[in-house]
């Protein structure tokens, strides 16, 4: 229920701009390592399987609030029903594998592949997949680019597997190579704002985020904050809508969103 999950007072809009981020790749490309340097949470050497799986941060941005559900679909690996749904709920995609992992690519491209499909029978598209791309938001991710001495994919393997037009970046998630621009394409890609981004705004606590959002003035170490100010906070009590919500969402009319078009009401709640 909405009232659930919304953060700000029972008076307050849900926010309106809502969309959907679903990342998907074979295990130890580094998803989770992007996805902290997305949210800036650093990165960590160490490896350990995914445990959280869906994350929601909240933004304030010259005074509309927006929401973006990131949803880590890894352990759908290896249920397909399940995995098709999270792409019919998608609204962005990050496709991510690893340079040194041959495998992990050919998995990337028949995500892609995927995606695309599915993307254009729920629009009832009969253009082919090389069509569908350029309407699906879809960034590949070649991760792991430090590593380039134990590369096992080229460039040109990209190129000839995934077309030339593919939004593609080698990426290193250890050394932040390439990430903003990742970042940046996301939003753009996505009809989001570039403040979206994880440098372009503050971070700022929950409690911080609900003053701004019930139009009071926020303090920060003695400095007014004003509403224009962009910023963000992590929603921590975020669970990823159950099953049965995200088939109803699916089922029920869909609206493709025109270009040049405001983002429409988020109906995954």
């Amino acid at each position: 229920h909405p009232s659930r999950l919304n953060p700000t007072s029972d008076d307050q809009k849900y926010p309106q701009n809502c969309k959907r981020i679903v990342v998907l790749g074979a295990p130890r490309v580094g998803k989770t390592s992007i996805l902290r340097r997305y949210l800036r949470d650093g990165f960590v050497e160490d490896y350990s399987p995914t445990s959280e799986d869906f994350l929601r941060k909240l933004f304030c941005i010259r005074g509309e609030t927006y929401q973006i559900d990131i949803l880590d679909a890894s352990r759908e690996r290896d249920f397909p029903a399940k995995r098709r749904l999270s792409i019919l709920t998608g609204d962005i995609f990050l496709l991510v594998f690893s340079l040194d992992d041959r495998s992990s690519f050919e998995e990337v491209c028949s995500l892609r592949e995927e995606i695309l499909a599915a993307k254009s029978k729920l629009t009832k598209s009969s253009a082919p997949a090389h069509g569908a791309q350029q309407r699906v938001p879809l960034v590949v991710c070649a991760n792991k680019v430090d590593l380039d001495s134990q590369r096992g994919v080229s460039h040109a393997d990209v190129v000839k597997a995934l077309g030339a037009d593919c939004t593609y970046f080698e990426t290193s998630a250890k050394d932040s190579t390439n990430l903003d621009k990742v970042f940046e394409t996301l939003a753009k890609r996505g009809g989001l704002p570039m403040e979206t981004g994880p440098f372009q705004h503050r971070k700022v606590s929950l409690r911080s985020y609900q003053a701004l959002r019930t139009d009071r003035t926020a303090w920060r170490g003695g400095r007014v904050v004003g509403r224009d100010d962009p910023c963000g906070t992590l929603y921590p009590l975020a669970r990823r809508p159950s099953f049965t919500t995200d088939l109803r969402h699916i089922i029920g009319p869909h609206k493709g969103t025109k270009a040049g078009q405001g983002l429409e009401k988020c109906h995954i709640q």
